[in-house]
């Protein structure tokens, strides 16, 4: 299964009047958008360990709304270290997160804004809505691999069970997995969304991970559980030599 190289919905998505402050754009040494992560630490951003593109091409951009203007309210840093899960597997895609060290805090302001790690025991029932943003393809259709702005999209969460049935995934999602989409289709994370966030209760419950195209109501969009992450994320973020 190939990796979704992040974010949005088919034609569905919609210009966020308040988007996530929290999400973030990680870009190339040239300027190029080539994935999303989430803010959970003034110095460290989670995101999804396949937007591994090595130190010296990745920027991030925090406070941005539009990728091609210059809006006052950005913030930038550079990676001052990449620390992919070390049982990341690029075949499954099993273990896809991965933690960004920042070259120096990003700061908050109405622009910018941390977002929560899931509380301990927290579990997320099917149907529950959670919200997913970015500044991935809007259609598949497109040859536009962005869309110029960040956009969002409600989802609902679907079962495992159901995600893992012989009409959909047919056994390949783990246990550090969760599925959300759509039961009619047209709502989803798609190319260029990866490792962005997916927002559950003001939490970050999932990050951007892949997929079977996009849109389509048998499979839903996959995402990394961040709640399986837990003491990795505090351990690595807690570490005084990383």
């Amino acid at each position: 299964h190939k990796p979704l190289v992040l974010v949005l919905v088919l034609s569905i998505g919609f210009l966020t009047k308040d988007p996530l402050t929290s999400t973030l754009d990680l870009c190339t040494s040239g300027g190029q958008h080539f994935c999303g992560g989430a803010l959970i630490h003034q110095s460290w951003v989670l995101t999804a360990a396949h937007c591994n593109l090595g130190l010296d091409n990745t920027h991030v951009v925090a406070g941005e709304t539009l990728l091609d203007e210059i809006e006052g309210t950005e913030r930038r840093a550079y990676a001052l270290k990449l620390v992919p899960h070390p049982l990341y597997d690029s075949v499954t895609n099993d273990n896809d997160i991965m933690l960004i060290k920042l070259s120096s805090p990003l700061g908050q302001s109405r622009a910018v804004s941390l977002v929560s790690l899931p509380k301990p025991g927290l579990v997320l029932e099917e149907g529950q809505l959670c919200e997913v943003s970015g500044w991935g393809s809007t259609s598949l259709d497109s040859e536009l691999r962005t869309s110029p702005a960040l956009r969002t999209v409600w989802v609902s969460v679907v079962s495992s069970e159901r995600c893992n049935s012989s009409q959909s995934f047919n056994g390949s999602i783990t246990q550090n997995m969760i599925c959300a989409g759509s039961k009619t289709g047209g709502k989803d994370a798609c190319q260029g969304d990866s490792g962005g966030p997916l927002v559950c209760r003001s939490q970050v419950f999932g990050l951007v991970s892949w997929g079977r195209s996009c849109g389509e109501a048998r499979f839903p969009g996959v995402y990394t559980s961040v709640s399986e992450y837990r003491d990795w994320i505090k351990q690595t973020i807690s570490c005084p030599h990383c």
